[in-house]
Parts: structure tokens; sequence; C-alpha cells
């Protein structure tokens, strides 16, 4: 399931909803990423996420069935938000369940690596010396890749 929303997110009722009435996931795999405090050597003061609707959303269905393709999956859920954001606020949710935990954890790395290269976001940053939009970082690139040649791939 994908959802790009303005909006927040409860993490605990997006798990129990996911995860309701489903008992064949031995293991769910949870990453929240955040509005860091400090970036670049800056303190932020907010930072701006904008997408392109549509093309983000197909963009993250594919990587989901890329991850279902995989891993034997039971369910996912990726959440990202856009729109204006403060430090501690939560960015994106990417939850996996799967009949066991290695499955569930590799799925998890594969998505929040891959949507953050792939997925059309764009993303600003604001400082006390102004805003400026952010550069793609060569460590999420080289995640992306590491997924690419198949070898980070898992079955179980």
């Amino acid at each position: 399931m994908i959802r790009v929303q303005r909006e927040t997110f409860d993490v605990g009722a997006e798990i129990a909803g996911l995860c309701a009435g489903d008992t064949a996931a031995g293991g769910v795999c949870v990453f929240i990423g955040r509005v860091r405090e400090f970036a670049h050597g800056a303190a932020l003061q907010a930072m701006t996420l904008e997408h392109y609707p549509g093309m983000t959303e197909r963009q993250l269905q594919a990587l989901e069935a890329e991850a279902q393709r995989r891993w034997l999956l039971e369910k996912t859920l990726i959440i990202h938000r856009y729109g204006r954001l403060l430090p501690g606020e939560p960015i994106v949710l990417v939850i996996t369940a799967a009949g066991h935990r290695e499955a569930a954890f590799d799925a998890c790395r594969f998505l929040i690596d891959c949507l953050k290269t792939t997925a059309p976001f764009w993303k600003a940053e604001e400082t006390a010396a102004g805003s400026r939009w952010v550069d793609a970082c060569a460590a999420d690139d080289a995640a992306t890749l590491g997924w690419q040649d198949g070898a980070a791939e898992g079955g179980s």
C-alpha cells in the first residue's frame, strides 16, 4: 500500500492497521525517517518536500512490486509526506511484514534505500542563512546500486 500525503501519521496505528488479522507475518520491520535538527553543520528550521503527483505514486508502487517479487512478503506500507516539515517530524514510514524476519528486514532496507534515489521528491532545507535545495547524496546512490546487482537479495 502506498500513500503520499501532507498530513502526519501515527506509527502505532499504521502498524496495527497493517497487521490486523494477519497471523502469517512472523516478522514486521519498521523504518521511520524524520527531519533532523542539523544538516550540513547548520541548524534546520524546516524542510520542504515537493513531489510530482502521479509520477511519485507510480514509482513507489513499482518499488513495492519489486520488493514483493524479491521477497516473500505478506504486506507492505509506504507513507511519504510532502510540504513544510519541522525538525523531529516524520517524513517517511516503511513497514514490511513477512513470514520470517530476514525477508522483512531486507525488503524494508531495499525500499527505503531505493525510494531515496528513485522517487521524484525534491527537498529544500531552511536555516538561519536561508533556504537551499538539497542535492542527491552519493551514499544514497551507492546503497541503491548495491541492490541492483542482485547480491543483496534475500528470499526467506
